[in-house]
């Protein structure tokens, strides 16, 4: 069966959630993550779940970046925002089918995504094949044993208990992790754990109403590096190393066919097609869609 994908296709999130929605504390807090765990410079970096690509800016040392979302008009936001040019590469796929060969990318990113993934450890294993070797990955995942979800078991307000491992989905296709699963997974998909930041300490109204975001990002800065020590906040970054790979791409090929595998694909007066199974794959408006074949 296919697995099912949550679709931002026609949302104004950027807008609804991010601009207006009080979330200036939550953005400045993952930028102050971002920019102690991310690599200062790279080659091509893959950011899954870009939406309307507001933590792109942030990979600004890597030379090319790949925009990836399911979602069109979230990448016609991201068009919208960052402009067109030789940076950028839009790409709408599905991130349990990435179009792209193995040993492709020297740096991922994977912020606000994996909680809409019922089946995070495929998409995982996907970013870990298309990793080069000794590959810098920076996932970020919705933490099923915060502080508050801890506090409302202990006072039986809550019925799931925070310290199991099982995903839970608290609205469809919404899921929170357990640390020590998603540690885990990581491990069996070829990455090592090099660190790790909890984000959003003070992630209440009346904090944020009371204190400017700026403020209290810096002191949420200061707390982060606890982390590694353990893992309380709704929000936890992770810096994963790939190893063990030898397969490098040579950048001559670039694309593959997400439905069997194949590659190089040849041009096609849309876009691209795949010799061996016949999809077609289109560019319109300069985004390649590879979520269906044509």
């Amino acid at each position: 069966m296919t697995t099912p994908v949550c679709d931002y296709e026609g949302s104004d999130y950027q807008t609804s959630f991010w601009d207006k929605g009080g979330r200036a504390y939550e953005d400045a807090a993952e930028a102050i993550a971002l920019k102690h765990l991310l690599p200062k410079s790279g080659k091509l970096m893959l950011e899954i779940g870009a939406g309307a690509g507001r933590n792109t800016p942030r990979y600004s040392g890597f030379e090319r970046i790949v925009l990836l979302d399911y979602s069109r008009t979230q990448l016609q936001q991201a068009q919208a925002r960052l402009g067109v040019s030789d940076k950028y590469i839009y790409v709408a796929a599905d991130a349990y089918r990435l179009p792209f060969v193995d040993g492709l990318f020297d740096g991922a990113t994977m912020i606000r995504a994996l909680h809409h993934m019922a089946e995070a450890t495929k998409a995982i294993g996907q970013v870990a094949r298309v990793l080069q070797p000794d590959s810098v990955f920076i996932l970020e995942f919705a933490n099923k044993q915060n502080l508050k979800s801890i506090l409302r078991w202990l006072a039986r307000r809550q019925r799931w208990n925070p310290f199991t491992r099982e995903p839970l989905e608290f609205a469809a296709l919404n899921f929170d992790f357990h640390p020590r699963a998603v540690f885990d997974w990581l491990a069996s998909a070829g990455f090592t754990v090099e660190a790790k930041r909890t984000v959003s300490h003070f992630r209440l109204g009346l904090l944020k109403r009371s204190i400017p975001a700026k403020w209290l990002a810096a002191l949420d800065g200061l707390f982060q590096p606890t982390g590694e020590l353990f893992q309380l906040t709704p929000s936890v970054f992770v810096r994963a190393r790939r190893v063990g790979r030898d397969n490098i791409s040579t950048y001559n090929d670039f694309f593959q066919c997400p439905e069997c595998g194949q590659h190089p694909l040849v041009s096609h007066a849309d876009g691209l097609a795949c010799p061996a199974c016949g999809g077609v794959y289109r560019l319109r408006d300069g985004i390649h869609d590879f979520r269906v074949q044509q």
